[in-house]
């Protein structure tokens, strides 16, 4: 009985993210879900990445999840996007964003003005590895400060996500860190999943990272 309450709601969260998937793919929007224990940096890495495709004349937008707090969506809001804060704690404080959530969210969204939404999801690597969203791609982000060992204790984060961005890389110098054995724990893990550094104190790497974007952009519309 329980596994079927289990799988009652994985069928009710995948209904509604193919819903979020149609009208993503009707305004042609590219969605990024990022995902990672707290602290790791999205939010530092997106205050790097989206002015760069501003640049390019890409529009972006981004869906803030947390549990409670505008923290980081007041971070963003600099940068003159769209911003929605989807916040758990009025449904019991849920540690990941639910498709329905997002479904709300994009009521207050203009799709037609936006070429990329970032998910920013609650940090936990667990939780919100287990729920598609309608997203095109999933990215985790492992700051280096979380040590070598995130693989090998949360695999399925690291199976569902397309590329793993290894942040905070200007603190390895200061860190008893290990990199080439994170990368080992990585490929043991998914051999197939894309490892990328950055630093977004320094800007190293975000460069890299958004080339990565634009190509699966490219490979998202040429599937159209």
């Amino acid at each position: 009985m329980e596994i079927s309450v289990i799988q009652d709601v994985l069928e009710e969260s995948n209904a509604v993210a193919k819903e979020n998937r149609k009208i993503f793919d009707l305004n042609r929007v590219f969605v990024v879900n990022m995902m990672s224990s707290p602290g790791s940096g999205k939010t530092s890495i997106l205050q790097r990445t989206i002015p760069v495709l501003q640049n390019l004349g890409l529009n972006c937008a981004v869906i803030e999840g947390d549990i409670t707090s505008t923290i980081d969506s007041e971070r963003l809001q600099p940068l003159g996007i769209q911003i929605v804060q989807a916040n758990t704690e009025p449904f019991g404080g849920d540690c990941h964003i639910g498709s329905h959530l997002i479904k709300a969210a994009l009521e207050y969204l203009d799709l037609t003005a936006v070429d990329i939404l970032f998910i920013e999801n609650i940090g936990n690597l667990v939780c919100p590895a287990e729920f598609y969203l309608g997203e095109d791609c999933k990215v985790v982000v492992l700051s280096v400060a979380e040590g070598e060992d995130k693989p090998l204790k949360y695999p399925l984060m690291f199976r569902e996500c397309r590329v793993c961005m290894v942040s905070k890389i200007d603190m390895i110098p200061y860190l008893d860190f290990d990199l080439s054995l994170l990368e080992a724990n990585i490929q043991k893990v998914n051999g197939q999943l894309e490892v990328l550094f950055n630093s977004a104190k320094t800007g190293e790497g975000i460069s890299t990272w958004v080339d990565w974007l634009l190509r699966r952009m490219e490979d998202r519309n040429d599937r159209k």
